[in-house]
C-alpha cells in the first residue's frame, strides 16, 4: 500500500442550510488502500462524500481537503473529477435520450483531454480517444462486470432496475480510472447476486493504482471487498477506526455501543 495518501481531510466542518453535520472531520486515503467509513443514519457520511466532490448545498464552514497536495475547495466538481476523484452515487440519477456509451465516452474525453481556454472562453478539446479505442476499452470494462454489450446502447440509468443502476456507476469508475473513489452506500436495494457482481468489479479495479472509500451501513458488502481500515462515523465525527474486525462487532453490536463509548469520553 501506498505510504503517502492522495487524500487528505483536516478539521473538516460542514453546514447544510445552517445546520452544522460535520464537526472536525481528519481522514486519510492513500492509492492502494480500501477504506470503509460506517455510521448510523444521519452521522454525516453522505455529507462528507457530497462535500468531497463539491455539492453546492454543503458550506465547509472550517477544515481542510487536499487531493494530492491541492486545495480540493478551490476547485469546481469537474475539476475534482478530472484530477482523479470519482464518487458511485446512491442514487444515480436517470438521462433520457444520452446513450451510456456517448455519456462515457464524452466523460473520458474531458478526463483525457479537458477544454482548452484561449482569449475568449472555453473551447472543446481537440483530442480524445478514438472511437475504436474507445469501443475496446468499453467492451473489455462491460465484460469484466458482466454486463451485456447491447446495455451501452440504453439511455443513462432510464428504466434501469436498482441492480443495473449501480453496475452502471461501476462501469464509470472502470473506465474513467480514477486514483480516489468513493462508494456512497452502492450496496443500497441490491439483491445478493447484483451485489456479488459490484463487489467482483470493484475488486478487479482497486489494487496500487486507486485507492478505496466504501460508504455503508451495514456489514454485508465488506463480506465481499475487504477493507485495510474500517472507520465509525458518529455525530459528525469518526469516532473510532480499526480493522475489517471492527465491521463485524459493528454487525454483531450496532452503533449504540460506540456512541456510550464517546459520551464517557466527553464527560468530565
Amino acid at each position: 500500500m501506498s505510504q503517502t495518501p492522495e487524500l487528505v481531510v483536516r478539521g473538516l466542518h460542514v453546514a447544510v442550510e445552517g445546520k452544522s453535520i460535520l464537526k472536525g472531520l481528519d481522514f486519510e486515503v492513500a492509492r492502494g488502500e480500501v477504506h470503509a467509513l460506517m455510521g448510523p443514519n444521519g452521522s454525516g457520511k453522505s455529507t462528507f462524500a457530497n462535500t468531497l466532490m463539491g455539492h453546492p448545498r454543503y458550506q465547509v464552514t472550517a477544515g481542510e481537503i487536499l487531493f494530492k497536495g491541492r486545495n480540493v475547495l478551490e476547485m469546481q466538481p469537474d475539476e475534482r473529477s478530472r484530477a482523479g476523484l470519482f464518487m458511485a452515487f446512491q442514487y444515480p440519477v436517470a438521462i433520457p435520450g444520452v446513450s451510456i456509451a456517448n455519456f462515457l465516452r464524452t466523460a473520458l474525453n474531458a478526463r483525457l483531454a479537458p477544454p482548452e481556454t484561449n482569449g475568449t472562453g472555453t473551447v472543446p478539446a481537440r483530442r480524445g480517444i478514438a472511437p475504436k479505442e474507445f469501443r475496446a476499452l468499453l467492451r473489455e470494462k462491460m465484460a469484466l462486470l458482466r454486463m451485456d454489450e447491447a446495455v451501452a446502447t440504453r439511455y443513462l440509468n432510464d428504466g434501469f432496475s436498482g441492480g443495473e443502476k449501480k453496475r452502471a456507476e461501476i462501469l464509470q469508475m472502470a473506465v474513467l480510472k480514477p486514483e480516489i473513489a468513493i462508494l456512497d452506500e452502492t450496496d443500497s436495494g441490491l439483491d445478493i447476486d447484483a451485489l456479488r457482481v459490484v463487489a467482483d468489479g470493484v475488486n478487479a479495479l482497486a489494487g496500487p493504482d486507486m485507492g478505496v472509500l466504501i460508504i455503508t451501513h451495514y456489514q454485508r458488502i465488506l463480506n465481499y471487498i475487504k477493507p485495510h481500515f474500517v472507520h465509525v462515523m458518529v455525530d459528525g465525527r469518526i469516532q473510532i477506526s480499526g480493522g475489517p474486525e471492527l465491521a463485524l462487532e459493528l454487525e454483531s453490536r450496532g452503533y449504540d455501543w460506540v456512541r456510550e463509548q464517546q459520551e464517557e469520553v466527553e464527560t468530565p
